[in-house]
């Protein structure tokens, strides 16, 4: 690429950066993007399209093997093809992550491969294959995402203990697969390959599985989980493991004293760190929050000409929000009065039953004042009962005084779709 001057560098191509760099081509910046992975980031390649494909397939299984309630005789015992789902699942992710790019040379954007740093307020250091290229730019965008953690003594180098980028690619169903972490992903993967035929164990540190949710989501989930023979062992700690023959022996620490368990992997999925590492932060004096990056309401930082969104710009570590603050900044970057300002941001967990959530939930409410709570249980709802899904409610808080609605927590079939009207 022969030009290296540009208006606005992006630094990072998943769903907060490739947005950002796309609204502003359509504003008329001169703008250059830099991915040093995939095209699409986490989201479109090992995270959330993916990993609702796989779902989306063990769901379909698991209804297929009730469809005699409605009368529908299926003649032998449907299995999974894993191979086929997994090209079924590429397929996906190739025809969205190229749509990324056409998205970005369509409105203008320059795209360059390689590893970023950033040297300067106004520089940005790209190498690829050997060669660094300098680009300068009157206002630079960090979208660079996160990474599954790492606790000490489950290293991902080793092949049976993965993160949700392996638990994604797995060649075949697992026999018994063991997960650390009984949060939104640990619970996501752990109910789909449940539904796919694994025997699943959740391990979890906390007295309950989704710590932080509204206890009464926690109590019919709990209830799913263990109509589904999902085995959780809460107040639980991993001590380490060892390699069996045909695969992994975890031992742990129960209330009740120390066990082992043995399966084929061992599924690390205690949360995510932001990618703030290696891009010559320190060296700016750009101000830290822990491993995120500090920023005021238009995205920026304590350097002026530079800023941070998505994951690295702290929590929620959403894919919406980050599309939401990469807008912001464009239009900010273009000269616009704008700020993020959101009311709310609604969150999805795609588990069975999915979760979804908008605003406060009852406790939070409830620290604040006076609260009227209204509960709707699905199996009262004949769409519900005509679907054959009829686990979970919706629940709406509002404000005692004022009827305003504080929140809305939905855990039932379609939740990731109703909550629009939630947030709304």
């Amino acid at each position: 690429m022969s030009d290296t001057t540009y208006q606005a560098i992006v630094i990072g191509a998943g769903p907060g950066g490739y947005p950002c760099a796309i609204r502003l081509g359509q504003l008329g910046v001169k703008t250059l993007i830099v991915e040093k992975e995939a095209w699409g980031g986490v989201c479109l390649n090992v995270g959330c399209i993916p990993s609702k494909a796989l779902i989306t397939a063990g769901k379909q299984l698991e209804a297929i093997g009730k469809a005699d309630a409605m009368g529908i005789k299926v003649s032998g015992e449907a299995s999974i093809d894993m191979d086929a789902l997994q090209n079924w699942k590429g397929g996906i992710v190739k025809k969205l992550t190229g749509g990324v790019q056409m998205l970005l040379k369509g409105n203008n954007v320059d795209l360059a491969n390689g590893t970023a740093t950033i040297t300067g307020p106004n520089t940005v250091s790209v190498e690829a294959d050997g060669k660094t290229t300098t680009y300068t730019a009157d206002h630079i965008v960090i979208a660079t995402g996160s990474r599954p953690i790492e606790i000490p003594g489950f290293s991902y180098s080793d092949a049976r203990i993965i993160d949700s980028t392996g638990a994604l690619a797995l060649e075949a169903v697992p026999k018994h697969i063991i997960v650390i972490g009984g949060g939104y992903i640990g619970l996501e993967m752990g109910i789909m390959y449940r539904k796919l035929g694994a025997e699943v164990s959740v391990i979890e540190m906390q007295n309950q599985v989704l710590p932080g949710f509204d206890k009464d989501v926690v109590k019919l989930l709990s209830r799913k989980l263990k109509k589904s023979k999902i085995t959780t062992h809460l107040k639980t700690k991993a001590l380490g493991w060892e390699a069996t023959d045909d695969g992994v022996k975890l031992n742990i620490e129960t209330p009740k004293g120390k066990e082992s368990l043995e399966g084929d992997y061992i599924l690390v999925t205690v949360g995510r760190r932001p990618n703030t590492e290696n891009l010559g932060l320190e060296s700016l004096g750009v101000e830290m929050d822990g491993p995120f990056v500090n920023v005021d309401k238009q995205q920026r930082t304590n350097v002026g000409s530079i800023y941070a969104i998505g994951d690295v710009a702290g929590q929620p570590m959403l894919a919406h929000k980050a599309t939401h603050e990469g807008e912001v900044v464009a239009e900010v970057i273009a000269g616009h009065n704008v700020a993020y300002d959101a009311k709310t941001v609604p969150a999805v967990v795609f588990t069975d039953p999915e979760i979804a959530t908008a605003g406060l939930d009852e406790e939070a409410a409830k620290a604040r004042g006076p609260i009227k709570v209204g509960k709707m249980p699905f199996a009262a709802i004949g769409r519900a009962l005509t679907t054959n899904d009829t686990d979970g409610f919706i629940k709406v808080i509002i404000d005692a005084e004022t009827h305003i609605v504080l929140g809305v927590t939905i855990v039932g079939p379609h939740a990731s779709d109703l909550i629009s009207e939630g947030a709304l």
